[in-house]
Formats: C-alpha cells, sequence, structure tokens
C-alpha cells in the first residue's frame, strides 16, 4: 500500500479503473461472493461524497469501516479474477491514503 498519496490522488488515480471494474466484478462473482454487492454500494457511496465534498474531505470513515469490515481488510478470495483482486488492491490503497491524511 502506498502512503505517499492524498485521498484525491489516490481516488484520481483509480476512480475511473473502479468504475469501469466494480460493476463488472459484481455481475461475475456477486453470486458466489454476494458480500460484493455491498462493496458496491459502498464504493458508489464514496464516489458520490467525494463529489458532494468538493475540495474539502469528505467523511467516510464508516463506508471505509464497513468495507474492510466485510472484505476481511481487502482479503482476496481463493476462487475470482485478477480484476476482483484488483479491485481490492485499489480500495486498500484509497482507505489507506484516507485514513493517513
Amino acid at each position: 500500500m502506498t502512503n505517499n498519496l492524498t485521498f484525491n490522488e489516490a481516488m484520481k488515480k483509480h476512480v475511473r479503473t473502479l468504475k469501469q471494474y466494480v460493476p463488472i466484478v459484481a455481475r461475475v462473482h456477486g453470486g458466489n461472493h454476494p458480500e460484493f454487492h455491498e462493496v458496491r454500494k459502498l464504493f458508489d457511496t464514496i464516489v458520490e461524497k467525494t463529489k458532494e465534498a468538493g475540495s474539502n474531505k469528505p467523511e467516510l470513515n464508516e463506508e471505509f469501516a464497513r468495507l474492510r469490515e466485510i472484505t476481511d481488510t481487502y482479503t482476496v478470495p481463493g476462487d475470482v479474477c485478477e480484476s476482483y483482486e484488483a479491485v481490492y488492491s485499489m480500495l486498500a490503497e484509497i482507505d489507506g491514503a484516507y485514513r493517513a491524511g
């Protein structure tokens, strides 16, 4: 995890890719991993709250705490694709940047 990115930098770096990957991963793996549907909802909330906050830091402690809880701190299941793993990696980096700053 890279701790030298600010939250806004981490979001800018990953949000476009996450917006592409998250719905696909939910569709492909949601049947075997229903928790990913909640990951998707939380990601959508994070994006919306970040947009609403503008240049201010959004209040996302609850969303990131819930993400860590349902993903077992971004532990990738053994039966999923690289896109699923990439989503967790990007979310973990954004979470770390949020908590660091």
